[in-house]
């Protein structure tokens, strides 16, 4: 009966295992061997070139700026959300008639496709009949190019990426806000605490675990940033060029897959190390809170 329920065990998570390896596991590995040649998109034979890939990437004045770009857009898109969303979920945290309705509305921008929003929003920013400027135009204030000026590319971008991920930030906030118990607030309140002090002792930190996991979640999102920068402004403008525009010019402009496998392989690893850092960060708060109880 043992051995029975064993393989009976096995023969379910078998196929998962395997569609992982065959997805997943398998193709990363692929790229990494890709990564230490001088593979082609045209075809032909390649061969190994051992770390040149690398050197190139590295003394590259293209993935420098590339950085600093994907860099500042994360910084901005993901701070920015974290206070818009946090802000609403405060002010959506109690009952009341609608509730409901008001926050399945603010949560529709996250569920479309990201591609679709922004072409949507090509037409509101559009410097000549975009709805934007005609409203601007109409009280008398100035008329920027959005999608033309160089200083204003990557803000539209990240007014369109706010729009679009502030509702998940809201909710993570909320579900944190909602775990607090009520007699904690309740204690505080006979402590004639007032509304700050309970807001630094007790509301932000009993929320930080889950406000950094949101973080984590959209700051590995935003790295990989790429239907938006395409959809906007293309994968050529340097003034948005994040890593994932670099590395899909890199394969599909220059035909070099070993090369932007190599691309891949660094977004990867500072994904990962990014994640490994809140990750530990999140068990520290977590150690923290449980000390403290």
């Amino acid at each position: 009966m043992h051995d029975h329920s064993r393989i009976l065990k096995y023969g379910f998570v078998a196929p998962v295992l395997v569609l992982l390896i065959a997805l997943n596991v398998f193709p990363l590995l692929y790229n990494v061997v890709l990564s230490f040649t001088n593979a082609e998109l045209t075809g032909g034979s390649y061969g190994s070139v051992g770390t040149r890939n690398y050197t190139t990437i590295f003394s590259n004045r293209e993935f420098a700026a590339a950085v600093r770009t994907t860099a500042l857009f994360v910084f901005a898109a993901v701070s920015a959300e974290l206070v818009l969303g946090f802000c609403l979920a405060l002010s959506l945290r109690d009952h009341f008639r609608g509730k409901t309705a008001i926050i399945t509305f603010l949560l529709i921008p996250m569920m479309l496709s990201p591609a679709v929003m922004a072409l949507y929003w090509n037409l509101i920013f559009h410097g000549h009949y975009g709805i934007l400027n005609q409203i601007l135009g109409f009280v008398g204030l100035p008329q920027p190019q959005w999608l033309t000026d160089p200083g204003l590319k990557l803000a539209s971008i990240l007014i369109i990426d706010i729009w679009m991920w502030t509702p998940f930030m809201m909710l993570i906030a909320l579900a944190g806000l909602n775990s607090i118990p009520r007699y904690i607030y309740e204690a505080a309140q006979i402590d004639r605490a007032s509304d700050w002090m309970v807001f630094r002792r007790i509301t932000l930190p009993m929320c930080a675990p889950l406000l950094v996991l949101a973080v984590l979640l959209r700051t590995t999102d935003a790295l990989k940033q790429f239907d938006l920068v395409m959809a906007v402004t293309g994968p050529n403008d340097a003034a948005t060029q994040t890593l994932s525009a670099l590395l899909y010019r890199t394969l599909f402009g220059a035909d070099k897959v070993g090369l932007s496998s190599a691309y891949a392989c660094v977004v990867l690893v500072v994904v990962i190390a990014l994640a490994s850092v809140f990750t530990r960060y999140i068990g520290f708060i977590r150690g923290k809170q449980g000390r403290a109880a």
